[in-house]
């Protein structure tokens, strides 16, 4: 029931008006001063003001500065004599929703309350939307505790308070919109329309006019002026999705936007000005597309002033449990059962982490909205997934090896993945995991061996494999070739370099070796011998 507050300093005018408006289904409050009037809006719940222009201490004019100082979008109708009306004037100059002449009519009265107070429930709808929108846009909305995310969350509140343009890239799914509102919702700019518009909906010609409106007649079809995107986002935020979809010849007149926050309308030659926070976002690498000549540079500058990289869900793997809860309780309406969805089971929580998730957080979204509706029970099981998805969870092997990794862990890192999958695929049936691997046997004494067996038997094969390539690996390298000792002759003498570095001659003379020390000097070898033969009485030759 809406509430009404009378203010007269006539007592009787007061009680009547209360009647009426009683009779029609309303609640009335009274004051018979502006002063009561006002602790009255202190302590209540007010829908409407019902005012006399002429009171003593206080009168309407101030009294309507008074309430709309304290709330805005409160409708106030003043009452006014026929002497007065050039103040009733001025009251709606200052904001007053309308005037009513006394004396008036019964029915006129109730018309103009009606219409007000409609008028009010629409402004308390708005502003509660609008409250939840904020709300839902909220840095705490954004569902994440990873390392990456709260490093996007740190990201967003040092951006979110400036003007300057934003440029978000992700992959699909992600949540670059999101994103996007939040930046907006929690700006100056939070009040001013949200206008968002993905540039690969649209072929280009079409595109030019979502952007930047059109004139009357510009082309065919355009039967009246159409204001554009950029018109429409003025004193707010405009969002470009797919920023990188963007011909050459709308990269350029975005461009000039960005630059001069001036455009014209498509068949039109004036100039339009706005003012605009551009925030856009693009799931490929724009400086990627800048070096492959596809996207101006000139363009990739102006947008990326401030940037924001939003990690894949394969990334976050911590925020899985987070954002399934979270989509758990977004699709409980939804939910036709009795019984409420609490939760997933364990085995559908290591298959979601094990999963490579390509389209990110919205193919996640998607999976636990199916699994809400169809879920006869109060957990989600395996049997509850699509089952293209179960089917693709182990489709591929994620291995992160390092690059110093050896040949025999890196197998072994294979061999212990493979089975997790099998055994995961089979429900931890092992004799199905076995044969899913292909290690099983087609012999009849041998259908007993245990997986944990059969899985012996693999690791020996495969230690016996590497234990074989490092031998030919170790076979295939040569040797190291042994120095050969300098052998050099002079005369009959046969000179030869000891390990240590020295040389020695050496000559049989009747059955018998002889040796002499030529010292390390190589080049005093031949002298050295000579004296050595001469002392010894023996020749040269």
């Amino acid at each position: 029931m809406e509430t009404i507050l009378i203010v007269d300093d006539e007592k009787n005018y007061t009680l009547i008006l209360s009647a009426v408006l009683e009779e029609e289904g309303f609640e009335t409050l009274t004051a018979n001063s502006a002063q009561k009037s006002l602790e009255i809006l202190e302590n209540s719940d007010v829908d409407l003001v019902l005012t006399d222009m002429k009171m003593p201490s206080m009168d309407g004019i101030e009294l309507l500065e008074r309430v709309k100082s304290k709330d805005p979008e409160l409708p106030v109708i003043m009452m006014t004599a026929y002497g007065t009306v050039e103040k009733a004037v001025e009251a709606m100059q200052k904001g007053a929703y309308n005037y009513i002449l006394k004396p008036f009519d019964n029915d006129s009265l109730v018309i103009y309350v009606s219409k007000a107070i409609a008028m009010y429930q629409v402004v308390k709808e708005n502003r509660r939307l609008r409250d939840a929108v904020e709300s839902r846009y909220s840095f705490g909305n954004i569902i994440g505790k990873s390392k990456p995310m709260r490093d996007v969350f740190e990201t967003i509140q040092k951006v979110a308070p400036t003007g300057a343009t934003v440029l978000i890239e992700g992959e699909s799914g992600t949540g670059k919109e999101l994103v996007a509102k939040s930046i907006h919702f929690n700006s100056p700019r939070r009040d001013k329309p949200f206008i968002a518009v993905n540039c690969s909906a649209f072929v280009e010609n079409l595109l030019e006019s979502e952007l930047f409106g059109h004139e009357k007649g510009a082309f065919t079809g355009a039967a009246a002026m159409k204001k554009g995107r950029f018109e429409l986002a003025d004193r707010g935020t405009l969002f470009l999705d797919e920023i990188g979809e963007l011909s050459q010849n709308l990269q350029v007149k975005l461009l000039r936007v960005l630059q001069e926050r001036l455009f014209e309308r498509v068949g039109g030659v004036k100039p339009v000005s706005v003012n605009i926070r551009v925030i856009a976002a693009t799931n490929k690498r724009l400086e990627e597309e800048v070096r492959q000549g596809r996207f101006r540079e000139d363009l990739f500058y102006r947008l990326n002033v401030l940037h924001i990289a939003l990690p894949p869900l394969k990334q976050r793997t911590e925020d899985i449990r987070l954002l399934v809860d979270h989509f758990i309780k977004k699709y409980a309406d939804e939910r036709k059962a009795n019984i409420p969805v609490k939760g997933i089971e364990q085995a559908v929580e290591r298959i979601f982490y094990d999963y490579n998730w390509p389209g990110n957080i919205r193919e996640l979204e998607n999976v636990i909205e199916r699994a809400m509706i169809l879920c006869p029970e109060d957990t989600i099981k395996v049997s509850d997934l699509p089952k293209n998805f179960k089917n693709n969870v182990y489709d591929n092997l994620s291995l992160d090896i390092p690059a110093n990794a050896k040949l025999y862990e890196t197998l072994a890192l294979v061999e212990k993945k493979m089975i997790e999958r099998s055994l995961r695929l089979t429900n931890n049936v092992q004799s199905d995991a076995a044969r899913l691997l292909g290690i099983g046997t087609e012999n009849e004494e041998d259908k007993d061996v245990t997986l944990n067996t059969q899985v012996k038997i693999l690791s020996e094969q495969v230690s016996a494999e590497v234990r074989k390539i490092k031998a030919e690996s170790q076979a295939s390298v040569p040797a190291p070739a042994k120095p050969k000792k300098k052998k050099i002759r002079i005369g009959r003498w046969s000179v030869s370099q000891a390990k240590d570095g020295s040389f020695v001659g050496s000559r049989r003379i009747n059955g018998k070796t002889v040796s002499c020390y030529l010292g390390r000097d190589q080049n005093r070898i031949e002298s050295k011998l000579r004296e050595k033969v001469a002392k010894k009485n023996l020749s040269i030759d």
